[in-house]
C-alpha cells in the first residue's frame, strides 16, 4: 500500500514538474486566461511568428538543399531564368530546351524582383531564402488581424496554422516556384477584404496578374468576392428600411463597391486570356500554350467530353483527400466563410487537369490556399458568435492547434529534428567532388538532380537532350554539343524530365561520338568531349 501511494506522489511530481509554474493548480480556463495575458500585442506576435517562420523556412530548405533533394526541374531553372534578369537580358532557360525563353512556359515577370538580391549572392540557396521569407510573410497580417479580431490566444493558433501549415511547409522545402509571391499577397487581400476595406483587398490581389497565368481567375474570384457583398449589403439595407426610405438612393456606396468588383472580375478574366491566348504562344517554341494537353479530352481547343469532365471533378479519391486535408487545419470551420470563394479557381483547375500531382496533399500546388483557408477560419471566429462561441470556439481552436501538430511532424519541418538531415551523405560529397573537375563558364549536359549544383556557375542543359525527327526520341548530339557530360545513375527522377531510356542512349551516343571518361564513381559518371 506504501509503495502505491508513494508511486502516485512521484507521478504526480513528475506531472506538476512538465506543466508550467504559472499553470500549476489552474483550471483549463484559467490557464487559457494567463497565456491570454502573457501573449506579446499583434504587432510584436505577427512579427514573432514571420520571423520564426521564415528561420525555420530557410533552415529546411538549405539542409534540403545540401543533401541534393532539389532539381533542375525547378531550382535551376528558376536560377537560370533569374540570373537572366540579373544580367538584363530575356530569361532564356537551357534546362527547358535550347533558348528557350521561360515567359512561354508560364507568365511570371514578377520574378525579376528577385533579380538584385541574386545579382548580389549568385546563388540557389538565394532564391530559397527569397521563397522563405515570401512564404512567411503570410503569416504577418491573418496573426495581427486574428489577435485584435478574436484575441491573443487565436491569433497564436492562426499565426502557427498558418506557418506550419503542410500546403505552405511543402513549399518551403523542395525548389524554387514563383506561387511563393502569391500566397503574402492573398493573406493581406483576405485580411482586408474580411474587414471590408475593398480597395486595399482588390489592390492586394492585382500583382497576381504576374505572377502566374491563371491567377487572374483568383483575381477576378476577389472582385466577384467584393461584388457579392455589395449585393448582400443592399439586400439587407433594403430589406431592413433603417437608413434610407423607400426609392432613395444608399448613401453607403453600394454601387460604387459594386462597380469595383465587377471591374476586377473582367480584369482579372481578360488577364488570364489575354496571357494564355496571347503572351505565352507568342513566346513558346509550339506558337501554343504548353499545358492544354493537362485537360482530357480529344483536342486542346477544348473539344473533349463535357460529361467526361465533370465525372473526373471529384474522382478518383484522392481529390476528396486533399478536400479533407484543407479543411481540417481550419477546424472545418474556415471553409465556411464566403471567402473560400478565393479557392475555388484554383481548386477548379487543378480538378479539371489530368496530371494526378496536382490532386495529392504535397508538393507547392495547395500553399497559395493556405492563407484563404484561414483567412476564413477568423473572419468565422470573429463574425459567426452564434457558430463558434464560448466552448466551441475553444475545441475548434485546440482542433486546429492538434492538427497543425501532427502535420508538423510528418511534413518536412521534421527534418530539423533528424540527426539524418544534419548530416551530408557520401553520395552527395562524391557529387560535390567530381563536379568541381568542371570549370566555371563551361557547357554541362547534366542529370536533373545534378544540375541545380551547377547552374550558378556553368550553363546546363539535361543529359537526355538532343536532336532528331522525334525530339521524344533523340537520335543524334545537340546541335551546340556541351563540353562535360555528367550523369548520376541514381537520379530518382526516372520519369520526367528525363526517362531513363532516353538518358542512357544519349550517354551511348556521347560515347560513340568520342566523350571520353574522366572518372565514374558512386553511381555518377563525368564525360569531356574529345
Amino acid at each position: 500500500m506504501e509503495t502505491t501511494v508513494a508511486a502516485a506522489v512521484r507521478e504526480s511530481g513528475a506531472r506538476a514538474a512538465r506543466i508550467p509554474s504559472w499553470a500549476v493548480g489552474r483550471t483549463p480556463n484559467d490557464r487559457i486566461s494567463v497565456l491570454r495575458k502573457r501573449l506579446p500585442g499583434p504587432r510584436a506576435l505577427a512579427w514573432s511568428l514571420t520571423v520564426l517562420f521564415f528561420v525555420l523556412y530557410s533552415a529546411v530548405a538549405i539542409l534540403r538543399n545540401n543533401r541534393m533533394l532539389n532539381a533542375g526541374f525547378d531550382l535551376g531553372i528558376f536560377e537560370q531564368a533569374i540570373a537572366a534578369y540579373a544580367r538584363g537580358e530575356a530569361p532564356v532557360v537551357e534546362l527547358k530546351g535550347p533558348g528557350f525563353n521561360l515567359l512561354g512556359d508560364h507568365f511570371h515577370p514578377i520574378l525579376a524582383l528577385v533579380a538584385p538580391f541574386y545579382r548580389l549572392f549568385p546563388s540557389g540557396v538565394t532564391l530559397l531564402v527569397v521563397q522563405s521569407a515570401l512564404l512567411a510573410l503570410a503569416c504577418y497580417p491573418l496573426t495581427r488581424w486574428a489577435h485584435r479580431a478574436v484575441g491573443p490566444v487565436a491569433a497564436l493558433v492562426v499565426g502557427c496554422g498558418v506557418g506550419a501549415s503542410w500546403g505552405i511547409v511543402s513549399a518551403a522545402a523542395k525548389d524554387f516556384h514563383e506561387i511563393a509571391f502569391a500566397v503574402p499577397l492573398l493573406a493581406f487581400s483576405a485580411t482586408a477584404l474580411a474587414q471590408r476595406r475593398w480597395w486595399a483587398g482588390a489592390l492586394w490581389a492585382a500583382p497576381l496578374l504576374l505572377v502566374k497565368e491563371d491567377l487572374g481567375l483568383t483575381f477576378a474570384a476577389v472582385g466577384a468576392y467584393i461584388a457579392l457583398q455589395a449585393l448582400l449589403d443592399r439586400r439587407a439595407r433594403r430589406k431592413e428600411r433603417r437608413t434610407a426610405r423607400a426609392g432613395e438612393r444608399e448613401p453607403d456606396g453600394t454601387r460604387s463597391r459594386l462597380s469595383l468588383g465587377i471591374g476586377v472580375v473582367v480584369l482579372g478574366a481578360a488577364g488570364t486570356a489575354v496571357e494564355m491566348l496571347v503572351l505565352l504562344p507568342a513566346m513558346n517554341p509550339s506558337g501554343a500554350f504548353a499545358y492544354w494537353n493537362q485537360i482530357p479530352g480529344d483536342e486542346v481547343s477544348g473539344s473533349g467530353n463535357v460529361l467526361q469532365l465533370a465525372l473526373g471533378l471529384f474522382w478518383p479519391p484522392m481529390k476528396w483527400l486533399l478536400l479533407l486535408m484543407l479543411a481540417a487545419p481550419v477546424a472545418f470551420f474556415g471553409v465556411r466563410s464566403p471567402l473560400v470563394l478565393l479557392c475555388v479557381p484554383t481548386l477548379g483547375w487543378r480538378f479539371v487537369a489530368g496530371n494526378e500531382h496536382y490532386w495529392q496533399p504535397g508538393f507547392h500546388y495547395s500553399a497559395l490556399l493556405m492563407p484563404v483557408l484561414f483567412a476564413g477560419f477568423v473572419d468565422v471566429l470573429s463574425r459567426r458568435k452564434d457558430l463558434l462561441g464560448g466552448r466551441r470556439r475553444r475545441r475548434a481552436l485546440a482542433f486546429s492547434a492538434a492538427f497543425t501538430a501532427v502535420t508538423a511532424a510528418v511534413y518536412p519541418l521534421h527534418d530539423l529534428v533528424l540527426p539524418s538531415a544534419w548530416q551530408t551523405p557520401r553520395h552527395v560529397t562524391v557529387a560535390r567532388e567530381i563536379l568541381d573537375r568542371i570549370p566555371d563558364g563551361d557547357t554541362v549536359a547534366s542529370s536533373n538532380r545534378l544540375a541545380p549544383m551547377l547552374t550558378s556557375r556553368t550553363t546546363v542543359s539535361l543529359v537526355c537532350y538532343g536532336t532528331g525527327p522525334d525530339p521524344a526520341n533523340p537520335t543524334a548530339l545537340p546541335a551546340d554539343p556541351p563540353q562535360w557530360v555528367v550523369v548520376d545513375s541514381t537520379d530518382p527522377t526516372v520519369k520526367v524530365p528525363c526517362p531513363t531510356a532516353r538518358t542512357e542512349r544519349m550517354l551511348r551516343l556521347y560515347r560513340e561520338h568520342g566523350y571520353v571518361e574522366v572518372t565514374s564513381q558512386d553511381g555518377i559518371t563525368l564525360l569531356r568531349e574529345p
